[in-house]
């Protein structure tokens, strides 16, 4: 058994521990699975031990998020494992400790001031509304992509400390938290980018939410093949009815597209390649495959898929939600767009043999 083999296997064991439940304003997250991560060390893969982490490659990471995504845990380590400590490491600022959880948030409207108080450099206060931050309430941090300051080019990358900053009761499809935060003056640690970097950062996000898509459809697919396998329709399985096993391949279909093209760009982000274009087919190929997927697993299932006792929804409300986070399918077809035509026709087909 190799190293991400067992990590997923403990990741699988502290799952079968915590069951999936419905999301309420009162029951935000699932704190205990939190903290079976956290003491198992998972909260901390990929970032390195040095930075107060648990050490791991990206892979490991990857694999953590997507075996979550796959039980519906509600935590949020895709954003931690996948953009928030991956992107203080790469703005050489202090990532805290792993156990508190932490988030991520674009936050366009708001106000970076620089502070001089002795300190050094990379010291900020932040004004205005950060919205649809994901896990708004729960996060002890939040990790924030604002425009740059007056008078400078580029972004800021700023860590705040959300513990003490009220939330807005604002959640997703799915029940998880996507609130609104308010900042006035709020203090932050900060680094300056390049709009090349913060692009890079903004892809990471939403590479984070494919790899959560290409998972939660895996176990989607899977549920609804051993479904048609064991319902019995006038004296045989579903899944002996032609028509059900069209819709078992177009499923088949969907899901194996997206998990190439979302494996491709993890590939390409663990060489050091240039993520953007990569993270953008894999984030727009998912959000496609979504309603494909959700739709025929509950079209397979039937009536009994549409009850809040089945566990079909637990993942096919967070595919409708996820599918618009992190920058819309339109937003990224747009970026994938402008890419792969930055060469002109005759640039067309390297650009897409370079993507995929």
């Amino acid at each position: 058994m190799s190293d991400q083999d067992l990590v997923v296997e403990t990741v699988r064991d502290i799952l079968s521990g915590f069951e999936p439940f419905a999301l309420t304003a009162e029951r935000r997250w699932d704190a205990g699975l939190w903290g079976a991560l956290a003491e198992a060390g998972l909260t901390g893969v990929g970032l390195p031990e040095e930075a107060g982490g648990s050490g791991g490659e990206l892979a490991d990471a990857v694999a953590i998020v997507a075996t979550v995504a796959r039980g519906a845990g509600a935590v949020p380590v895709a954003e931690q494992l996948l953009v928030a400590g991956p992107a203080l490491l790469a703005a050489d600022l202090d990532v805290p400790s792993p156990e508190q959880p932490m988030t991520f948030a674009v936050a366009d409207a708001v106000t970076v001031h620089p502070v001089d108080n002795g300190d050094g450099p990379g010291r900020f206060t932040l004004t205005g509304t950060v919205t649809d931050v994901a896990w708004a309430g729960v996060a002890a941090h939040v990790v924030v992509l604002a425009p740059a300051p007056a008078g400078i080019e580029g972004a800021v990358l700023a860590l705040i400390d959300a513990s003490g900053l009220p939330a807005t009761d604002a959640f997703n499809l799915a029940g998880e938290p996507r609130g609104s935060l308010v900042l006035d003056e709020a203090p932050a640690s900060g680094s300056l980018l390049t709009e090349a970097q913060a692009g890079e950062v903004r892809a990471r996000y939403a590479l984070a939410r494919a790899v959560q898509l290409a998972a939660a459809s895996e176990q989607v697919l899977a549920w609804t093949v051993q479904y048609a396998g064991e319902r019995h329709q006038f004296g045989r399985p579903l899944g002996r009815f032609q028509a059900i096993q069209m819709e078992l391949a177009e499923m088949a279909g969907e899901v194996t597209a997206v998990t190439a093209l979302t494996d491709a760009a993890v590939q390409a982000l663990d060489r050091g390649e240039n993520v953007v274009l990569a993270a953008a087919a894999a984030k727009v190929r998912a959000g496609a495959a979504v309603e494909v997927v959700a739709r025929l697993a509950h079209q397979v299932h039937g009536a009994i898929g549409f009850t809040q006792e089945h566990k079909l929804h637990h993942l096919t409300r967070r595919l409708w939600s996820w599918r618009d986070e992190a920058g819309s399918d339109l937003a990224w077809s747009r970026v994938l767009a402008g890419g792969l035509l930055a060469d002109g026709p005759d640039g067309l087909w390297p650009a897409i043999t370079r993507v995929v």
